[in-house]
């Protein structure tokens, strides 16, 4: 029996980094899952290694900007398995720029995609959960959610808004027996960092410049992995954190404490 047995877990942006270390983690405890990401090819890879451990996993092509998709993958969650137990807002972009420099498409679509869907996905898992009984809901937030940095405004501000979303709706339904949390990873090393064009690490030498430059200033002197957010989620996932509602669990590698 895994800590997941018998749950339901929705993972958004599950193709690849957080969002695919969690899904794998999350099947090895038995939990069945649904997983969306807007990269088919990698999304179907990621449910079939996800079935090999023994559980139902259906993947879900979406794009958690677009309210019409949200609905969509909701709506073939409860098809598909009858229930939701767990949804883990886990697709975000990361933005860079002040409050000068940032333009308008820019702060839309991150605020779409790092707030607003964060809202919508449990706007719409909220009364299923409350039919149910019970639900947890894990939001994906950032050691800037409780910290600020420089050259990332719209990204900082979106994962602020995810901190106070995630303890407002702790208050707002735990009487419901919801459980409302966030993880707020720091900097970790994530697979789409190696894609040509997707951030400034794309370049291998720049990479090792930035993993020379995360030993001297993160505590614990290295990036986080993929599978060491996961586990966290987990936690928070799961009954071994019955208690824990409103919660933004740093897995930062000592650097808020600075």
């Amino acid at each position: 029996m895994g800590k997941l047995t018998g749950k339901v877990a929705l993972i958004t942006g599950g193709t690849s980094g957080i969002g695919k270390a969690t899904a794998l983690l999350f099947a090895d405890e038995g939990a069945g899952l649904v997983i969306t990401g807007r990269r088919v090819g990698l999304g179907t890879l990621v449910a079939a290694e996800a079935r090999q451990k023994g559980v139902r996993c259906e993947f879900v092509e979406a794009d958690q900007a677009r309210a019409e998709d949200c609905q969509k993958v909701v709506e073939i969650a409860l098809r598909e398995f009858g229930r939701i137990d767990i949804l883990f807002n886990n697709a975000g972009i990361v933005t860079k720029g002040t409050a000068e420099t940032t333009d308008e498409s820019v702060w839309r679509e991150t605020m779409e995609i790092n707030v607003t869907a964060v809202w919508r996905m449990s706007k719409l898992v909220i009364p299923h959960m409350k039919r149910q009984g019970r639900g947890v809901i894990v939001n994906n937030g950032s050691d800037w959610s409780l910290v600020a940095g420089r050259d990332a405004f719209p990204y900082i501000a979106s994962k602020g808004a995810v901190g106070m979303m995630t303890k407002a709706m702790a208050l707002d339904f735990a009487r419901d027996n919801i459980r409302v949390n966030a993880v707020c990873p720091g900097d970790t090393f994530v697979d789409r960092w190696l894609e040509k064009g997707y951030f400034e690490y794309s370049d291998p030498a720049t990479l090792e410049d930035a993993k020379r430059e995360a030993g001297a200033y993160i505590p614990m002197g290295r990036f986080a992995q993929p599978e060491e957010i996961a586990r966290a989620v987990l936690f928070l996932a799961c009954d071994d954190s019955s208690f824990v509602t409103g919660h933004l669990l740093l897995v930062d590698g000592g650097n808020t404490a600075q």
